[in-house]
């Protein structure tokens, strides 16, 4: 067992140089296997299988040196042209976020948002700077993809209301605040 913290848990929530958001993806774009950072072994694991035909529509991941409400890192679901691999740190401009619940096995409900972002090396969503920007429905897609996977897991997801960059960036902040303690 290491002794020492993962480098993936120290890393900065937000990038000094260009005001990003770090995100560590965990679950590449058109990823059918789910996989999740275990900073006490600092490697991922296989979390879930998604059904045949379906597939993560973005890559998937965690901001790091943050917490939410259900213990984890913030979500964080970023645009890019093509998926990275697991593992891969991508500086990310915030583009908002979709809050929501979730539950399980009947317990009660507990935020679980998913922040937006595009990567800094975008090119197809470069001009995107908020969630309107994006192409109708996109947000709806986002949001029954999430729901599904949710309940092939057994639990729910309610999507609340879907907010701009800058409710995202307090989210953050109130993340790395949260993760200091």
């Amino acid at each position: 067992m290491p002794t020492q913290t993962a480098a993936l848990d120290r890393l900065a929530a937000i990038d000094e140089k260009t005001g990003c958001v770090n995100a560590v993806i965990e679950t590449p774009k058109g990823g059918r296997n789910k996989y999740k950072y275990d900073p006490e072994h600092a490697v991922f694991t296989l979390g879930a299988a998604l059904p045949v035909g379906k597939v993560f529509p973005f890559d998937f991941g965690f901001i790091p040196s943050t917490r939410a409400e259900d213990g984890d890192p913030l979500d964080i679901l970023v645009l890019l042209d093509a998926g990275v691999p697991t593992g891969c740190l991508v500086q990310a401009r915030l583009i908002g976020v979709i809050e929501a619940e979730q539950s399980g096995d009947g317990s009660r409900w507990v935020r679980n948002d998913r922040l937006l972002a595009v990567a800094l090396h975008a090119e197809t969503h470069q001009h995107v700077r908020t969630l309107r920007d994006l192409r109708p429905k996109l947000l709806d897609e986002i949001e029954a993809f999430f729901i599904d996977y949710q309940a092939q897991r057994g639990k729910r997801f309610k999507p609340l209301r879907r907010r701009g960059p800058r409710e995202a960036l307090k989210l953050v902040r109130e993340g790395i605040a949260a993760s200091r303690g």
